[in-house]
């Protein structure tokens, strides 16, 4: 058993790597916006209300006047499917939240579930340790997408400062959090990675997203009762 201050000091620990890596990524954000003339306000909104990086980001590149509402909503759509899978994965795991499985729901981001995943591992994910971890990123990622739409007129070139690989690499280590081995993790990463290019070279859209998750998904399920057989055959072996 833990205390609420011992998670609450665990969530920190545990996001602040992604807070740092997510920062950058929420600045570009801001930045864009300011170029497609939005508001430090209508960013706020943006961030608070969406609270989706990859579809923000997706939807401020095709932004223009008058705004194409029904592209945005299916693009926001199309991207944020994942989090029907994250939920799921997550729902057994956070039962015990009560009512505020709602808000827990509206503060889902990939770093909150991956975190979560991998501190369910160990032990009970208490609402102490997500809460924190989520309402960290939450406010870190309004305070940064605000600063990117007034600090925009410095960050017109973040390749130069190697902020256009923000994004990638919190998802890169995100992935390789959950690596056990090259049998057990390599065939779900290589299956969702060639799915999603070839999905993304091929269809117009974001269906590579849905679509790489769920070909890791059915690789995981494919490999693991053979992993299983492996492991009980070995022990057979050893007796």
């Amino acid at each position: 058993m833990t205390t609420p201050l011992a998670d609450f000091r665990a969530g920190l620990l545990a996001v602040f790597p992604t807070v740092a890596a997510a920062v950058p990524f929420a600045l570009i954000l801001g930045q864009q916006a300011t170029a497609k003339g939005l508001t430090p306000a209508e960013m706020l909104a943006m961030s608070s209300i969406v609270f989706a990086g990859s579809s923000q980001l997706i939807a401020v590149g095709l932004w223009s006047t008058p705004a194409p509402i029904a592209a945005l909503a299916l693009m926001a759509f199309l991207v944020n499917l994942r989090h029907t899978l994250m939920g799921a994965s997550l729902s057994g795991k956070i039962a015990h939240f009560g009512s505020l499985r709602w808000l827990a729901a509206f503060l889902l981001t990939d770093e909150a579930w991956a975190l979560s995943e991998r501190r369910a591992l160990d032990r009970p994910i208490s609402r102490t340790f997500y809460f924190t971890v989520a309402l960290t990123m939450f406010v870190c990622w309004q305070v940064a997408s605000v600063l990117g739409t007034v600090f925009g007129a410095y960050l017109e070139h973040p390749e130069a400062w190697g902020l256009d690989f923000a994004f990638p690499a919190i998802f890169i280590a995100l992935a390789l959090g959950f690596w056990r081995g090259a049998r057990r993790t390599g065939p779900v990463l290589v299956a969702s990675a060639v799915v999603a290019v070839a999905v993304h070279a091929t269809v117009p859209g974001a269906w590579y997203v849905i679509a790489g998750a769920i070909a890791g998904i059915l690789a995981a399920v494919i490999t693991a009762p053979r992993e299983q057989a492996t492991e009980a055959l070995a022990g057979e072996a050893t007796r």
